[in-house]
């Protein structure tokens, strides 16, 4: 089999129903492009036929290669298994409920062509529920804009073309896929954004709400501290140790002092206490907060460990 000039990677899990009609569309919107390709199909830890349905399509279509899970990693697991196991030079990802419109995918790819590092989807006119899906999304992408400063729409589309040479490099865990843009932004990516067709889900129900938001939160706060100081982290932690370690010194000299030239029994006053735990915090701010962050990224990128742990690999060869 020739190497494919393109690679696109869907994360699956439980859509039995909606995988034929997936590959027919993909099949359909790259059939006149007359380049190689081929598709990655990501096996999230599906409890339904969904694998068999793979192997199925894979039976038939030599350009699919399937990739199971032992279990469910989540969403980001099966982006980063599909980023290291690609084989293009430019790497699409898409969703496997329908939702995402394979037809925009050759439209994004040109971009990308054109000289663009990561061509995103925009969702404007997205067929979801207003407040459990739609409110969130949008909240979200404007608070990852503002914090990141790369300005996107719709941060949680997952329609996005890459330059595999800028995505393959990128390491990725918990939920960060949906920041990808703003992780490449701190390497140099150019970044465009494209109105993508968007659909009503058919099939299944939908994995992501409201309780969404929570995680991206905490996903950016991680995103933002690696992106502007992984060389300098002690400036961060540095600062909330010494502001509370201030107060303590500062709580813990006036008992001293109204002890000294006053005779105040200070022993049992609570400042005290509230004195050596400012304190206390300060130190540990510095010395187990950075500890623990530099730890996280020294167990998974020393020995290049990967978020998930993949089951098998169906390819045709």
């Amino acid at each position: 089999m020739s190497t494919p000039f393109l690679s696109i990677v869907v994360p699956i899990h439980n859509e039995s129903a909606s995988i034929p009609e997936l590959f027919v569309e993909l099949a359909a919107s790259l059939r006149e492009w007359g380049r190689p390709y081929e598709v990655l199909a990501i096996d999230d830890g599906s409890t339904d036929d969904s694998f068999e349905r793979l192997l199925g399509i894979q039976a038939a279509e030599s350009r699919v290669r399937v990739v199971r899970f032992r279990r469910n990693f989540g969403q980001t697991a099966a982006f980063a298994a599909g980023f290291a196991l690609a084989r293009g030079q430019i790497v699409v990802t898409c969703d496997g409920d329908l939702q995402n419109d394979p037809h925009d995918i050759p439209a994004l790819v040109a971009m990308v062509e054109q000289g663009a590092d990561i061509a995103c989807g925009w969702r404007q006119e997205r067929k979801d529920r207003f407040f459990s899906r739609r409110v969130p999304s949008r909240v979200a992408s404007w608070l990852i804009s503002r914090v990141t400063g790369v300005k996107l729409h719709d941060y949680g589309c997952s329609l996005k073309a890459f330059r595999a040479d800028v995505v393959k490099p990128l390491k990725l865990y918990g939920g960060m896929h949906r920041l990808l843009p703003a992780i490449a932004s701190e390497r140099g990516a150019s970044i465009v954004e494209r109105v993508v067709n968007h659909r009503r889900r058919r099939f299944g129900r939908s994995k992501y709400g409201l309780g969404r938001i929570f995680p991206v939160i905490l996903d950016l706060i991680t995103v933002k501290f690696f992106l502007n100081h992984t060389g300098r982290p002690i400036r961060v932690f540095g600062a909330l140790g010494l502001a509370s370690g201030a107060v303590g010194v500062l709580m813990l000299g006036w008992l001293a002092w109204l002890a000294a030239f006053y005779g105040d029994p200070v022993g049992n006053r609570a400042a005290l206490l509230v004195g050596v735990l400012f304190l206390l915090a300060g130190v540990q701010f510095v010395a187990v907060g950075l500890l623990a962050e530099m730890q996280a990224r020294t167990y998974y990128e020393s020995q290049d460990k990967p978020t998930y742990v993949i089951r098998e690999i169906r390819e045709t060869l």
